[in-house]
């Protein structure tokens, strides 16, 4: 049996526990969960800040943590699997549940229940907080501050539209590995939007490419998922597509028969399956 080393916590012979009878190793060792306490932290392949980003963890989301290495740890997203190394300091050793997401693009943290105070951030779309205290207007989040009411969705509130998430990021710049408002890749936008409407999703373009069901290619809809070799779009409607791509380097819309004139022919197209 193989098993896809970016989802396997298995690196230089070490593999998590609960592998043990799976897979081969020199050694297992058990995990210790923490949680993402920095707005973002870069999901490093290797335990170096010049090492490429793979993915990216947003506040309050979960990590498992297999090996120190440095001033990084090995380990695991609890939110979608991948493994790699992430900055220690961007973590807490103690999980707090979280009570409500991040419904706006971006928000700030302020120190004091005033939006006159300083302001730390800004934590993204998606993120994770636990609420404590409110006033009228503002609501304070363990570590790290007072959140504009109005920013905020409980866990367990959705968005019904893929397609109007991803709109939400329109512009963003590009940027490999990336799921944050502030820079993000083309499976980085589709993960973004399907979190927020209660869907799980991979990180990846070919992980993602078996969600849902196929879509017929000529009558394809809005939130249908159109891929490419290592690309992958979303349909705003019959004709057009929202994609984070590299040959504007932003998060842009685009004619679908532009697309496939500039890429090529689509190899799959995936109709979400809603909750």
């Amino acid at each position: 049996m193989s098993f896809d080393p970016r989802v396997t916590l298995f690196r230089d012979g070490l593999a998590d526990a609960r592998l043990e009878g799976l897979i081969i190793a020199d050694r297992f060792a058990p995990v210790r969960p923490s949680q993402v306490v920095a707005p973002t932290a870069a999901l490093r392949a290797a335990p170096d800040l010049g090492a490429e980003q793979v993915d990216q963890l947003l506040f309050g989301e979960g990590f498992d943590v297999l090996e120190a290495a440095g001033d990084f740890v090995l380990g695991q997203s609890v939110r979608d699997g991948y493994v790699g190394y992430v900055g220690a300091a961007a973590l807490a050793a103690t999980v707090i549940a979280p009570t409500h997401w991040i419904s706006a693009l971006r928000a700030f943290a302020f120190a004091e229940p005033s939006i006159k105070a300083h302001a730390a951030g800004p934590l993204s779309f998606n993120a994770l907080v636990t609420i404590v205290e409110e006033t009228q207007t503002l609501a304070r989040a363990e570590r790290i501050g007072w959140i504009a009411k109005a920013h905020l969705e409980p866990i367990g509130s959705v968005l019904d539209d893929p397609a109007a998430a991803a709109l939400m990021h329109l512009g963003a710049p590009y940027l490999w590995g990336g799921r944050d408002s502030a820079g993000l890749d083309c499976s980085g936008l589709i993960q973004q939007a399907l979190f927020a409407c209660g869907l799980s999703c991979p990180r990846d373009s070919d992980q993602q490419e078996l969600l849902g069901a196929p879509a017929p290619p000529e009558g394809l809809g809005r939130s249908d998922l159109v891929f490419w070799p290592g690309h992958v779009g979303m349909m705003l409607d019959a004709k057009r597509l929202i994609h984070a791509n590299a040959f504007a380097m932003a998060v842009t819309i685009e004619p679908l028969a532009r697309a496939r004139k500039r890429i090529g022919e689509p190899i799959a197209c995936r109709r979400l399956k809603m909750v």
